[in-house]
């Protein structure tokens, strides 16, 4: 297996929608995915959105999506990995230890104060293998969201 790694550009978009929902698909929320090519697109060129795509003999088979926010604990920014998926027939063959390698050098090049990510409370394969490489669950900590009407509401004038 030949694999390149490389960031990706506007010109990338139907690769990131493709993989994004192929992890939507795997997670069991397929029908979750809003995102469009064009507004993929749109993010990719505007930096909201950040990603290295992972290419075998030129078919797009593995990503991670991020983005930079701020930590006003450690005074620094900090990245934040959104969404890591390797095709199935690709997993344990270190597609995603090149990945997660790749975003801490960047995260270590733009001086981030730390790097961090969600996971599903039944994905212990994957826990598994964030604990082998050292990364620890923010134990206390519990994500909280609003969207759809809620934020609708919030945010009306």
């Amino acid at each position: 297996m030949s694999l390149e790694i490389r960031a990706a550009t506007p010109d990338d978009a139907a690769d990131v929608l493709a993989l994004v929902t192929a992890l939507a698909v795997y997670e069991n929320e397929a029908d979750k995915v809003k995102m469009t090519v064009d507004g993929a697109r749109a993010a990719l060129a505007a930096g909201h959105l950040n990603a290295l795509l992972g290419f075998v003999d030129g078919k797009a088979q593995a990503m991670a999506l991020y983005f930079f926010n701020f930590s006003s604990w450690t005074g620094k920014r900090g990245l934040f990995l959104e969404d890591l998926f390797v095709s199935p027939d690709l997993r344990k063959q270190g597609v995603g230890l090149d990945l997660l390698t790749r975003l801490a050098r960047i995260a270590v090049a733009e001086g981030c104060g730390r790097m961090e990510w969600n996971v599903l409370d039944w994905n212990n394969s994957a826990k598994g293998f964030y604990e082998m490489l050292g990364a620890r669950h923010a134990v206390g900590w519990e994500i909280w969201r609003l969207e759809g009407d809620a934020l609708a509401r919030l945010g009306a004038d």
